[in-house]
């Protein structure tokens, strides 16, 4: 189940790309899925952190985008990432499009992106796919046959960040751009924005 590793804050970048396969589940192991995601989105955090702005004080966290053409509010927000020497060398975004403990038997769909900058730092400006070579986007639906993925590697999609502010309060911007499955099926997601503060869940 390592596709669903959305929100851990690693020290390894990507090596591979996610593979467009089903993946199984047994029902107790959809449950415990749910309940450890849920453990990762509130306890895993990263290191120390650069500071260029943040999240702006506001009640009004979110995670919003258009799918598909349909308008989504995500729940169970994250927003993680870490560095070495107070720089953002990774950081990963992300989502479910319901409460994950809605139905524990079924996890929602999702969406997250995750961009990687080894010996770098990740600050306010664009970052896009596929010039950046070590970001992904991910869109994920959840059946009783696998999992079933889209996400900007298999055909170099265009998807881009614009990162307004960011720092150890949080995180600030809009993205947008195409994920696309092995069958070579796209998803549009567009109108995306988000506020978030670090490492703290967020829901509508």
């Amino acid at each position: 189940m390592k596709k669903l590793n959305w929100f851990i804050c690693g020290n390894h970048p990507l090596k591979e790309k996610d593979a467009d396969r089903n993946y199984p589940l047994t029902k107790l192991s959809r449950f415990f899925l749910a309940v450890l995601s849920v453990f990762f989105l509130i306890s895993l955090g990263g290191c120390k952190k650069d500071s260029d702005g943040g999240a702006e004080e506001a009640k009004d966290y979110f995670f919003k985008a258009t799918v598909g053409g349909k308008e989504i509010n995500y729940y169970s927000v994250n927003f993680q990432g870490g560095g070495n020497d107070d720089r953002w060398e990774h950081i990963v975004i992300g989502g479910s499009e319901s409460s994950l403990l809605n139905n524990p038997k079924q996890l929602p769909p999702s969406l997250d992106f995750e961009i990687w900058k080894q010996g770098g730092n990740i600050g306010v400006g664009t970052y896009s796919t596929p010039s950046e070579p070590l970001m992904i986007a991910r869109y994920v639906v959840q059946t009783d046959q696998g999992s079933l993925i889209w996400n900007t590697s298999w055909a170099d999609d265009v998807f881009t960040v614009k990162i307004e502010a960011i720092s150890k309060q949080g995180i600030k911007g809009t993205f947008s751009g195409t994920v696309r499955n092995q069958a070579g099926q796209a998803v549009s997601i567009t109108n995306g924005s988000f506020n978030l503060p670090y490492k703290d869940l967020v829901n509508p």
